[in-house]
């Protein structure tokens, strides 16, 4: 399994991390987010609420990773590996992660943040069957967020042919992730497609309504989370800042294949592990387990992911 080729390296300085992203540790967030889900999950979607905004997890593939230290446990061995894996009850090999873009409704805007791998990667390309489940048709879809500029992000904005599959939506994506998606040459194609849909914006932004962009530094050039806001309640998007809810979290000082810049990746994680669990975060981590909602906690030295479903 491989991915595009990696953007160019992260300039943004670690000081950056999460500076955009509010707190929501108080009990009112906690009631919330355990009774957020208000309509039962089914095959490829699930609903849950942010305040009084609708969202929906999607579905668009699985996809496996050896358990060879090329791509998680890089510097270990597969066995460092397998023995993370097999105490929490996993599998030691392959490594399964999940790929699920996220959707948000408020008023006039259906926002989606990111688009999937676009049926590549050997994923099942799930995207618009999930977004049919969940009552929005491709035409309907008013933003697009990309967190950052890998396959598995922005490989469904096209079809098969290059065609926008969204043509009325706005694709909003860094600067800095920008310049190095059109240095990319094997993203020159997409590049093409998208450039008349583009506008780009700096970390601290607001990209859509109740949306700030969030720097978190390291995994590419410009790598953005989301803070999504309504009234007392938040939700990150984390993008690719962990891609497995067990080693990314119980392990983040092991370096993985996929970033650009590991040392302010690892950085960048730790820093969210610790900020996640001190405040109590709500986060979407897309490569999580469906539907990659939840919270981390603190155990003995180290976190664990709680999944809210």
């Amino acid at each position: 399994m491989t991915f595009n080729a990696k953007l160019a390296t992260a300039s943004l300085i670690l000081a950056a991390v999460l500076a955009g992203c509010s707190p929501a540790g108080d009990s009112k967030s906690d009631a919330a987010a355990t009774a957020a889900p208000s309509v039962p999950a089914v095959a490829d979607i699930y609903n849950f609420r942010i305040g009084a905004l609708e969202a929906v997890a999607l579905k668009d593939g699985e996809l496996d990773v050896r358990n060879d230290n090329q791509t998680f446990g890089m510097g270990h061995t597969p066995e460092d590996v397998s023995a993370v894996l097999t105490a929490a009850a996993l599998p030691a090999d392959p490594i399964h992660l999940f790929i699920d873009p996220l959707l948000v409704r408020d008023g006039d805007h259906t926002v989606l943040i990111d688009t999937g791998a676009g049926g590549a990667m050997g994923t099942e390309g799930k995207l618009l069957q999930s977004l049919a489940s969940a009552g929005v048709e491709p035409g309907q879809v008013t933003d697009i967020l990309i967190s950052h500029g890998h396959g598995d992000h922005v490989g469904g904005l096209v079809d098969v042919a290059g065609a926008l599959r969204f043509p009325a939506a706005t694709i909003r994506i860094s600067a800095a992730e920008w310049t190095a998606l059109k240095g990319d040459p094997a993203m020159a194609p997409l590049v093409r497609a998208i450039t008349p849909r583009v506008k780009t914006f700096t970390p601290g932004e607001v990209v859509a309504p109740n949306i700030t962009a969030v720097d978190i530094p390291g995994h590419t050039a410009g790598h953005t989370g989301f803070e999504i806001a309504s009234g007392d309640e938040r939700l990150l998007y984390i993008g690719d800042a962990m891609h497995h809810s067990v080693i990314s979290v119980q392990r983040p000082e092991w370096p993985i294949a996929f970033d650009g810049d590991s040392t302010i990746a690892i950085a960048s994680r730790q820093a969210l592990l610790q900020r996640a669990a001190s405040q109590n975060l709500r986060l979407y981590a897309v490569h999580f387990p469906f539907p990659g909602l939840g919270h981390i906690k603190r155990e003995g030295d180290g976190f664990i992911w709680v999944p809210e479903a």
